[in-house]
């Protein structure tokens, strides 16, 4: 038996303990205490704001997707469109499997020209394939987000100004559809175009809603959908939605800003090795060729890549702040 075969054995030998500990340990019990406190609290308390958070948490309980699905969709083909869709730029998925593709197939001859070995440019090249189309689409779909939130709470506020000033709120979706530029006017001109149509205003904001997957969004949704139902004066309810989305991108901005220090070290520390490696083999492919033939150097390469990604994950986790 080769040290490669072995090698394969071992990992396959510690996947399955590793799922299998995942499956077998179940909940965290400290989470599951907290869950359960929390939910006394809310039963128990007298206070308003107790009892309007509680409202919060189970109307997003229910405006969940089920476990089944993937981001929100039926299938995960499904949710691949879906994310296609979330960039903005009319990606579609004939485009993504023959970008991934051909991605694929140029850094495997690259490799294959340059090492001569078959074994390695394919997994490269599947790994390249796959992976950087993967985050080029979420890099697009986080700026798009971006944008997004950005002039969401000037959306909202020209929606209150709207509702003060008399006119419905089918009316007022349309103004803000017309005058807020980018994402917003955007998802909204889609949502007044569904109720055009003969779709409810909640139909169309839930659907909206669940193929952006924008927490500040879903906020929105929720509030139109509780005041619906207890009513009260919805112009004040938006403007203090309005103000709280606006400190909640202050703080964001605030721990980004923080925290920039943190992410430059861990990008720095997690991405020199490889560099330096890459570096090395362009100009002196001799010096360190051995990695790519000689099975004991083939192991420990493979094993202080792992390493170095498992570094640079927690790294990651750990510099990386949600509000």
């Amino acid at each position: 038996m080769s040290t490669i075969q072995l090698l394969l054995i071992v990992g396959v030998i510690f996947g399955v303990l590793v799922v299998g500990f995942v499956l077998m340990s179940g909940p965290s019990p400290a989470k599951e205490s907290q869950r359960r406190l929390q939910a006394v609290r809310f039963r128990h308390s007298e206070s308003t704001d107790t009892k309007v958070e509680s409202q919060l948490k189970k109307a997003i309980a229910a405006r969940k997707p089920k476990a089944h699905k993937v981001a929100g969709s039926s299938s995960r083909i499904e949710a691949l469109e879906m994310r296609l869709d979330r960039t903005g730029k009319g990606w579609t998925l004939q485009q993504y499997a023959y970008a991934s593709l051909g991605l694929a197939l140029f850094v495997a001859v690259i490799l294959f020209l340059r090492t001569g070995s078959l074994g390695l440019s394919l997994g490269v090249g599947l790994f390249v394939g796959a992976g950087l189309p993967h985050f080029v689409v979420g890099y697009f779909i986080k700026k798009r987000t971006n944008a997004f939130n950005v002039k969401f709470p000037d959306g909202i506020e020209l929606l209150v100004r709207g509702l003060r000033s008399g006119l419905p709120v089918t009316e007022t979706l349309a103004v803000v559809a017309q005058e807020v530029p980018g994402p917003v006017g955007e998802e909204f001109k889609g949502i007044v175009e569904r109720i055009k149509i003969g779709r409810t205003m909640e139909e169309s904001l839930q659907e909206t809603a669940d193929r952006l997957g924008i927490p500040e969004f879903n906020f929105f949704c929720i509030t139109l959908a509780i005041q619906r139902e207890t009513g009260g004066n919805l112009a004040e309810t938006l403007s203090n939605l309005a103000d709280v989305l606006r400190k909640r991108a202050q703080m964001k901005l605030k721990i980004r800003a923080m925290s920039s220090e943190s992410k430059a070290s861990a990008y720095i520390v997690g991405a020199l090795p490889f560099i330096v490696f890459f570096m090395i083999w362009w100009i002196n492919p001799s010096y360190i060729g051995g990695f790519f033939t000689d099975d004991r150097l083939i192991v420990a390469g493979l094993g202080g890549m792992v390493w170095m990604s498992i570094g640079g994950f927690i790294m990651a986790k750990m510099v990386s702040f949600e509000i």
